[in-house]
């Protein structure tokens, strides 16, 4: 007669770990329910993350991990999704209609952080998440470039703003309101103001992750955006290079200052491939994004390559992920934003709409 105890199975579970969060699947809490029938088991699981590409991969090596216990017949995996809101910094409570904002942020310019933000953000929607970008570069918006759009919004009470849509994923750019030739010529709280009203007066539609395309730099819109705005976590992006790694751990020191948890570091420019003959060339250096992760001990999300393919999807207004979906660029930026996205699934909920609002009156 079998003798299957659920104990066992999760004992057994605490021995896989998922890859894109680093844990294993009853610390991470995926494990949502065990059933014994007989010599079937059946085991629900729930990643906090998109994954629709990792899905299958997940169910297949999750009953072969459990295939040898005793007395199993049959294993059957289901694997779901539920995407909730993290926590932000004190004081703040997360916007109404975005469950997560994601900042990605680097310390100088040219490291190709835009065009990282944009396939990200497009990468997540790939996995299965409502996506959204914001492009808080007041000064030199590129996203409306990078996803073929221009024109400004629809205004349905002449008031707020709908998202104007790309490749299936909201955005918001001050590029939409102003002429591309015409330069802003605004100081700090201006450029400041311009980005809280456009995430302010969007209408954002139901996005589970917003990602935020800072301006290079720790001027007057990242510390508003770190103090003012409920940000779930943020992402740098560096190259190899010793002088970008110097300017990216300014742009780390600064979240931590304030409170943003740091979901990881993207190295960018990684190797140059020769479009060629495939030749791998690492003309900024190597290995320098790993050892900034280590010495400030947070997650190495991945790296990049320099591959003249990126930048010119990127200025076709096709990005990598949508113009070559199946190839190795784009399989490395759904790896990325998984990895990102389950980092953040394993921080501190949101609870601030789990309590009503006290209100103490004269009776």
């Amino acid at each position: 007669m079998a003798n299957i105890e659920k104990t066992d199975i999760e004992n057994r579970l605490k021995l896989f770990i998922d890859p894109n969060n680093g844990v294993d699947l009853v610390t991470a809490k995926s494990v949502k329910a065990i059933t014994v029938d007989g010599t079937s088991v059946n085991i629900n699981l729930e990643l906090g993350y998109p994954a629709k590409s990792y899905m299958a991969e997940l169910k297949s090596q999750v009953e072969q991990h459990l295939k040898d216990l005793p007395d199993i017949t049959h294993i059957n995996v289901d694997v779901t999704v539920k995407i909730i809101s993290h926590a932000v910094q004190q004081a703040l409570k997360p916007h109404p209609n975005i469950k997560n904002i994601i900042a990605v942020a680097s310390g100088k310019g040219g490291v190709g952080k835009s065009t990282t933000s944009v396939n990200l953000a497009l990468a997540l929607a790939a996995e299965g998440a409502t996506v959204a970008i914001l492009d808080a570069d007041i000064y030199g918006p590129s996203i409306p470039t990078m996803l073929g759009l221009s024109g400004p919004p629809e205004s349905k009470d002449n008031k707020t703003m709908m998202p104007k849509l790309s490749f299936g994923i909201q955005t918001m750019s001050i590029g939409y309101l102003v002429e591309a030739d015409k330069a802003m010529i605004w100081r700090g709280p201006m450029a400041t103001n311009a980005l809280q009203q456009l995430l302010r007066d969007t209408n954002w539609q139901d996005v589970d992750y917003l990602i935020i395309d800072l301006p290079p730099g720790t001027g007057d819109i990242q510390l508003t955006l770190a103090q003012q705005i409920p940000v779930s976590g943020a992402i740098i992006v560096t190259t190899p290079q010793d002088i970008a790694l110097i300017d990216a751990q300014r742009g780390l020191a600064m979240f931590e200052k304030v409170n943003v948890p740091i979901l990881g570091l993207v190295e960018n420019m990684s190797v140059h491939v020769c479009s060629q003959c495939g030749h791998h060339d690492p003309i900024f250096g190597e290995g320098g994004g790993i050892v900034m992760a280590e010495a400030n001990h947070i997650d190495f999300l991945g790296a990049l390559p320099l591959d003249i393919n990126i930048r010119l999807n990127a200025d076709s207004g096709r990005p990598t992920v949508i113009a070559d979906p199946d190839g190795a660029a784009s399989i490395m930026y759904k790896a990325i934003a998984r990895k990102a996205a389950a980092k953040l699934a394993l921080r501190a909920k949101d609870f601030s709409t789990k309590f009503p609002n006290i209100v103490v009156q004269r009776t």
